[in-house]
């Protein structure tokens, strides 16, 4: 997770008052933390990908890989393959 897609999912874990430079980089190198991001991150942008006929999984690893428009982005399709053959999820 990188700083500006940590501050997209909401700063999880942040602490009142607390740099978000070293928010982020705890979350980072936490599992529930990142988690929690990249699940925030999904429900913050999952509507830009409404219309393309993508399923969650698809969705969910586009806009991971690719940003807010990463559904739309034929640089994430790569990525999706190679999330859809090791999960085999849609």
């Amino acid at each position: 997770i990188k700083l500006p897609y940590y501050k997209d999912c909401g700063t999880p874990g942040r602490g009142s008052g607390e740099d978000v430079k070293a928010a982020w980089k705890r979350c980072a190198n936490d599992y529930n933390c990142a988690t929690q991001c990249v699940k925030a991150y999904y429900e913050r942008y999952k509507h830009k990908c409404d219309g393309t006929g993508q399923g969650p999984c698809q969705v969910m690893a586009r806009l991971h890989n690719g940003g807010p428009s990463g559904c739309q982005k034929s640089a994430t399709v790569g990525y999706w393959n190679a999330i859809h053959r090791c999960c085999g999820c849609s």
